[in-house]
């Protein structure tokens, strides 16, 4: 077969000759595939049986492995030919091999054979730019600049950014660009890079200045804003930004949905809240805005809202899986979300309906999915059915084994089934000895059964393994207390677990409670009622209550204990503190 590309802009004319074998073909095809682009210039080659061969044979060795005999004959007809193509192909095998020097020549021969390609000056620039001479990268960063149109010089600047984030040397990297970009100070883009540049070289005084002036040149930029944001630090400061902008620019939705996100970090719902309200007015069906917004509801106990809003996601996200429109993410976590408001509701069935429809690829969520409707089934009554469940889910991981065994545990414990779960429990631990949640629930499980001193043990081994764990200092600190022993050493584990999550309730009650036995009925009151305010739990709203009780507000007492009754009436904190105060509701 004998082929003309140059006649037919890039197509092959040919004529009938000799067949070569299905292979060659194949192999043959790969360095001369049709990778030009409509507007690119090519030589008139002519694909003679002899450059035929050679391609041939030089595809065929680099698929034995011969690389550097085929990366060679592919250079060497890159020049005899002047094909792009052929360098090109020479520089993805060098890239293959791993071999840089190599690489780097051949993507110098493939610009120099098409000076005007866009994928050259690419490859030119990411490979340049890792080493540590970027004389070359400098040329090409101001040639770039200088023949791109004025409208089109904003993008060229950020892609010379994220080609210099990769640089070993910042400094030289941020001299390169101030050095490239000093025609064009009159640029907002020009400061934005620069003020990333500086960033990236932990250089914060220059970072600072250069985004001032970016934000000066176009005071309405949510680009520069952002970067000022960046570069700030400072969540209070870069709050005042925000909120100055958005007086000034309310229609700005990349920085409002910024702002929303820093308030949710800060932990001020309510104002978050409003902020993606707004967002959500200018687009009512944006899924992501939908999701943040049931779960700051989830947050500030709105459970109605946080249902219509995740809802409403949910109907968003599975109706373009269904293939209206593009697909937007995975409903899952919502699904979850949707169950765990049900099940407070108390509507078991309605739970679990709403985990059968989950259908995650990610085997974590289907995990979650399935130990979730384990409990619910438990839950209903049916611990027997839970079980069987637990045991067909084919858990492969050991971490997951460890995980599903211990939601057995679980089932069984709240089933009054103590000793078999902590039986169970005692055996998996011997089986999976690195798995610190596993052991805390064991130290749960052998405190039920009587046995403190091995609840002691498991905990410590917690917290050697994993000294952040507060929930184990919580729990030990809580079993001293509610036993009377060690008191001070339990204060000191339960104010050691405050310090590492001071907003959670149960620490709080657990603190409030070492404070009721060392006879501190005050600072127990005031701690158990800022717990109660931020959680309305019954184990909470029975220690309060025996609080006030012991300070002769008997009233208020018995009236928090039917709260807790109302919320739970199979507690065995509620149980036992009526039958030690010898008392009835």
């Amino acid at each position: 077969m004998r082929c003309c590309a140059a006649k037919t802009g890039g197509r092959a004319c040919c004529r009938p000759g000799p067949a070569p074998d299905a292979p060659a073909l194949e192999t043959a095809a790969t360095a001369v595939a049709a990778v030009t682009k409509p507007d690119e210039k090519l030589p008139p080659v002519e694909l003679t049986s002899d450059l035929f061969y050679k391609l041939t044979k030089a595809e065929l060795d680099f698929k034995r492995g011969q690389w550097q005999s085929a990366y060679v004959s592919m250079m060497v007809l890159a020049q005899q030919t002047r094909d792009p193509r052929l360098a090109r192909r020479s520089a993805e095998m060098a890239l293959a091999a791993k071999q840089g020097n190599e690489a780097l020549a051949a993507i110098r021969l493939w610009r120099e054979l098409a000076p005007d390609s866009d994928d050259a000056v690419q490859y030119f620039l990411g490979f340049s730019v890792l080493g540590d001479d970027l004389t070359e990268s400098e040329q090409v960063f101001a040639q770039r600049l200088n023949r791109a149109p004025p409208q089109a010089r904003g993008l060229v600047m950020f892609q010379m950014q994220q080609y210099l984030l990769r640089a070993k040397d910042k400094a030289a990297a941020f001299a390169l660009m101030e050095r490239v970009l000093a025609p064009y100070a009159g640029m907002m883009e020009s400061h934005l890079v620069l003020a990333q540049g500086a960033f990236a070289a932990d250089d914060k005084d220059r970072s600072l200045r250069e985004a001032r002036r970016a934000l000066a040149l176009k005071p309405d930029s949510e680009l520069a804003v952002l970067t000022m944001a960046q570069v700030l630090g400072d969540a209070d400061a870069v709050g005042q930004l925000f909120g100055g902008f958005l007086d000034k620019n309310p229609g700005a939705r990349e920085v409002r949905a910024a702002y929303a996100r820093l308030l949710v970090e800060q932990k001020r719902y309510d104002k978050a809240r409003a902020q993606f309200e707004a967002i959500l007015k200018e687009q009512p069906d944006n899924p992501a805005t939908l999701y943040a917004l049931g779960i700051i509801s989830v947050q500030a106990g709105d459970a109605q809202a946080a249902e219509q809003y995740l809802r409403r996601h949910v109907e968003l996200v599975q109706r373009k899986d269904d293939g209206e429109g593009e697909p937007d993410g995975d409903a899952s976590k919502a699904l979850m979300l949707l169950s765990q408001i049900t099940e407070e509701r108390g509507d078991l069935d309605g739970a679990l309906a709403w985990l059968t429809r989950i259908d995650s690829t990610d085997p974590r969520i289907a995990l979650t999915a399935q130990l979730k409707r384990a409990h619910l089934t438990s839950k209903k009554g049916d611990l027997e059915g839970a079980l069987k469940q637990l045991r067909d889910i084919a858990a492969v991981d050991p971490a997951e084994q460890a995980e599903v065994v211990q939601t057995e545990g679980q089932l069984l414990r709240d089933a009054g089934r103590g000793a078999e779960a902590y039986a169970l429990l005692a055996e998996a631990i011997k089986r999976f000895p690195d798995s610190p949640d596993l052991l805390y629930d064991f130290a749960l499980a052998a405190e039920k059964q009587g046995k403190p001193d091995e609840m002691e043990t498991a905990l410590r081994k917690v917290i050697e393994a994993v000294p952040d764990n507060h929930h184990a200092y919580n729990a030990l600190g809580y079993s001293l207390a509610e036993r009377g022993e060690r008191l001070d050493e339990a204060y000191a584990l339960i104010e050691k677990a405050l310090s590492m999550a001071p907003g959670d309730p149960y620490i709080m009650d657990s603190m409030g409670w070492v404070q009721f036995r060392m006879g501190r009925l005050k600072d127990a009151e005031q701690t158990l009622r800022r717990a109660y305010a931020l959680r309305s739990d019954a184990e909470i709203a029975v220690h309060l209550g025996e609080v006030l009780w012991q300070q002769g507000d008997r009233a208020e007492a018995q009236k928090l204990w039917r709260e807790a009754r109302a919320k739970d009436p199979k507690s065995d904190a509620l149980r036992d503190t009526l039958a030690r105060l010898n008392t009835s509701l």
